[in-house]
């Protein structure tokens, strides 16, 4: 197996037309897809007003669509879906899409119109995670995806339901329909699921991430922008989501849960990991892993992020069992620490 390649440039205003063309041959595009097919271009739009870090940029879709063209990948169509709280069509406009659309010759194509795509029954040929559950035999996708390179264009930002959102999650928007809001209970096999389905019926896939904003707090629309000025790209979605991701900061660890200490029931503190090693002469087994020892196995097998632990002493511990009185009433106290400790860990990690 070949190991995934993630390409990322710092990039300026002055440049970033010109780097996007770059970053899409640094990353290998020109060979993850097939130029006698078409490619479409799914662009991101999570608020249909411009705000920074929420939607496709402007300069990444006309990146994307030189790099194409400079490449040899003439039959391009951008294929856009709406949402419960999005307009596609005041999308497009307001994030000034369509001048270059009409600039390029970019056909576009919306997966709700019935005049430009149907909906067909479609069986997936992996193991399904989820969807096969929430769908049964009814899980449909858009015939005109089937058979044609993909492009993802979305940007580095967090998100409610996935913590990030990316390249695999914007595949969402694309592939689901109806009962889509039924899949955000298990959103992260919902996106394992879409994935295989992505490379059973895309011959290309890949992705053109723009980092120049970033979205910090709860996306993706309610979101604070950080300048970072990065821009990605990888034909593997998973790794180009995990580079965005170290981008963001989630290279640290807050494990909160039950611990027996010895304090009244509801009580709560924070302790260090040589608080809870296991002790000397246990030996490890993957049919029994206590916390000691999964965070004892992980540190031999690779070098851990720092980690909080926030311990909260139980009434009981029983299999099944809803919370009891006592910890359901401290539950506010226990948001409000482990809010604080998550805070004052954080500075300590970045300065």
């Amino acid at each position: 197996m070949s190991k995934a390649k993630v390409a990322i440039l710092k990039t300026r205003p002055e440049t970033a037309i010109d780097d996007y063309i770059r970053l899409f041959e640094l990353s290998g595009g020109p060979g993850a897809l097939d130029r006698t097919l078409t490619t479409i271009l799914k662009d991101n739009i999570s608020w249909h007003y411009p705000f920074p870090s929420a939607n496709t940029t402007p300069w990444q879709l006309e990146g994307t669509i030189l790099a194409l063209k400079k490449n040899g990948f003439g039959d391009i169509a951008c294929v856009q879906n709406k949402t419960e709280v999005t307009d596609a069509f005041k999308g497009e406009d307001l994030n000034n899409y369509k001048p270059i659309f009409r600039d390029h010759g970019i056909k576009v194509l919306f997966n709700f119109r019935e005049t430009d795509m149907k909906w067909v029954v479609y069986k997936p040929k992996a193991r399904m995670l989820t969807l096969d559950k929430i769908y049964g035999d009814e899980l449909r996708i858009p015939d005109y995806f089937i058979g044609k390179n993909i492009v993802h264009l979305p940007t580095v930002k967090c998100h409610i339901y996935t913590t990030t959102t990316g390249a695999m999650k914007n595949a969402f928007g694309g592939l689901l329909n109806h009962k889509r809001h039924q899949t955000h209970t298990h959103i992260h096999e919902t996106l394992v699921d879409l994935l295989a389905i992505q490379k059973e019926i895309h011959p290309g896939l890949f992705c053109m991430m723009d980092g120049t904003m970033a979205g910090n707090g709860p996306g993706p629309r309610v979101m604070h922008p950080e300048e970072k000025n990065v821009i990605l790209a990888s034909a593997d979605q998973v790794a180009v989501d995990a580079v965005a991701a170290k981008i963001m900061g989630f290279d640290r660890v807050v494990i909160i849960d039950a611990a027996k200490m010895g304090l009244t029931p509801g009580e709560y503190r924070t302790f260090q990991m040589d608080d809870i090693a296991p002790k000397e002469g246990t030996d490890l087994s993957l049919h029994d892993l206590t916390l000691p020892d999964t965070l004892k196995l992980g540190s031999i097998l690779s070098e851990l992020p720092p980690i909080l632990l926030i311990g909260v002493e139980p009434a009981t511990i029983e299999m099944n069992k809803p919370l009891s009185d006592i910890i359901r009433k401290s539950l506010p106290s226990i948001v409000s620490f482990s809010y604080e400790a998550i805070l004052d860990f954080t500075q300590e990690v970045v300065h």
